[in-house]
Parts: C-alpha cells; structure tokens; sequence
C-alpha cells in the first residue's frame, strides 16, 4: 500500500495529474482475525495522503463480520481523506442502501460507493444496482464470478485471452458496461492476472476499451499502470481532431458547423469534449487552446 501510494505521488508530479486512484485493500489485504488493526493501518496511511491524491478503500463484504466495523472505523475517521469506499460482491441494491446507512452514521455521507459486481445473479441486478444515486461506478470481479459458475466455465475463462471469448464471461461484461451507461456511471474492467506480460495486458486493455465499452481498468501492479493509461487514452490523432472540432464549435457558439465536409453538431461536440476529458484524465498533453476548458463544466 505504502508502494501504491508514493508511485502515485510520483506520477501525479510526472503528468501534472493525479491519473490514477489507489485502493487500499481490506477484503484481501487484511489477514483473518487482524481486521481491526488492518483497518487500523489503513486510517494511518489515508490520513497521511497528500491533497492531490486519490485514495480510495475497499472494505470487507456486506456479509462479512468486519463490514460494519470496516465503515465505522475507516470512513468515521479518515472519510475526508477517500475519494470513494469500494464494495466488493455485492448482490442487491440492498447491499448498497445498507453501506450508504453505515456511511451517513459515521459521518462520510459525502462519500460515493463503488461495488464489484463478481455473481451471475449480480449481473442479472447489474441495471437496478447501477442506478442508485450513490454509486459512481460498477466494476467486475472476473475470477470470483468464474468461480460461481460451479465448473461450468472453465479456469481458461479466467485467462487473459479467455476472459474475452468465453460467451457468459463476455456477456456479464456487456451487461456491466451496458448498466453503467444507461446510469451515467463508470464501468471498470476486470484486472489481467498475468502482470508480468505488459503487451498482453495492453492488448485486453484496448480490447475492454474499444470493443465492451470500458472507460476504466484495475491494475494489479505498477508496471501494468502504464499500459492501462496508454489503452484507455485518445491517440494524437482524435485528440487534434476534437480540438479542431471543439475550438471551431465554441466560435460559433455551438451551433452546427460543418469540418471538412461533414456536418458537426451538438451530439458529436458532446463526443469530442469527452475525448478531450479522457485525454486529460490518462495525462495527455492537450493543445493549448483547450488546456483550460477541461476545468470548465462539459459542454451539454
């Protein structure tokens, strides 16, 4: 966790952005019968994260003895200092509603929730979950979700080629990407077990951006970080392209205008700022024309 967060620091100075959050980890991270102290740790190490970090934890599940402690303890004492409380295997919006009532009563009702969606019954709720007001985003928990399915997927499905060719894997992907779009939540794709191989990891990060509609991705270590940015972020290209778009829509106070030779619109302007903003967020360097705008409320 300590290594998380200063490669975080460093970076954050690299790029001019914090381009990435950490997840200080309880459900995995914390050994059985040290909860308390794990979460103990936890507080200390979030209250010691500077302004410009993005610490986040994820806490045991809702049906775990450690839940109700996990919240009072870490969001009642170091709340101010999380950018969201992540809940992993959540089944029902009621496992939310429970974690929202645990984190207004230790006075972190600022905090949105994140959830790890790791069940096919998870799926089948992966709409009515991503709905709620709380949530900021879904993401997939890839090897537990295998792991439900009682051999009936087999162990390749956990592979980083299986996990985009087996059919219920792709499906519960689509599902959650499909949810948190209709909501205006972020979906976040599953880790790639095989940390040591980056290429192939940029190749499952392309493929979770550009073709299931993922607009984020966990890391399991350091060296993955950088592949995940590079997949995620806009090439120079549709950068420039937006620019122009964006620059030349502003001038005519977005109404339509065509560029070269095709009609550009409010839908399309609404397309382009989001490049713009994703290019910001993966640490591009953006022309200076539209550097100060992604302060600025996206343009409706």
């Amino acid at each position: 966790m300590r290594k998380s967060l200063q490669l975080q620091a460093e970076m954050t100075e690299e790029f001019g952005a914090c381009v990435f959050d950490v997840t200080l980890d309880c459900e995995d991270g914390a050994p059985v019968g040290g909860e308390a102290e794990h979460a103990a740790l936890v507080v200390a190490l979030a209250s010691l994260a500077s302004d410009k970090a993005r610490v986040a934890v994820r806490i045991h599940p809702a049906d775990h003895p450690a839940f109700e402690q996990d919240i009072a303890t870490i969001a009642g004492k170091a709340g101010k200092r999380l950018c969201h409380v992540m809940i992993p295997k959540v089944e029902s919006v009621k496992d939310v509603e429970r974690a929202c009532q645990l984190l207004d009563a230790a006075g972190a009702g600022h905090l949105p929730v994140q959830v790890l969606i790791e069940s096919p019954a998870a799926v089948h709720r992966a709409f009515d979950i991503a709905a709620h007001p709380r949530v900021q985003s879904l993401s997939f928990g890839l090897m537990d979700f295998v792991s439900a399915h009682a051999g009936a997927i087999p162990s390749d499905g956990m592979g980083i080629e299986g996990q985009f060719t087996h059919p219920l894997v792709v499906r519960a992907k689509l599902e959650i990407a499909s949810a948190c779009h209709a909501h205006g939540k972020v979906p976040s794709h599953c880790v790639v077990t095989e940390f040591k191989d980056t290429k192939a990891l940029g190749r499952a990060a392309r493929r979770a951006a550009q073709e299931l509609g993922y607009t984020r991705m966990w890391s399991i270590h350091p060296d993955q970080i950088r592949p995940i940015l590079e997949a995620f972020a806009p090439s120079v290209h549709e950068i420039e392209t937006a620019t122009r778009i964006i620059a030349a829509a502003a001038q005519a106070d977005w109404a339509p205008i065509s560029h070269e030779g095709k009609l550009e619109d409010r839908a399309s302007y609404r397309y382009y700022w989001q490049v713009l903003e994703r290019a910001h967020q993966t640490g591009r360097k953006l022309p200076q024309e539209v550097q100060g705008w992604m302060d600025t409320p996206r343009q409706q």
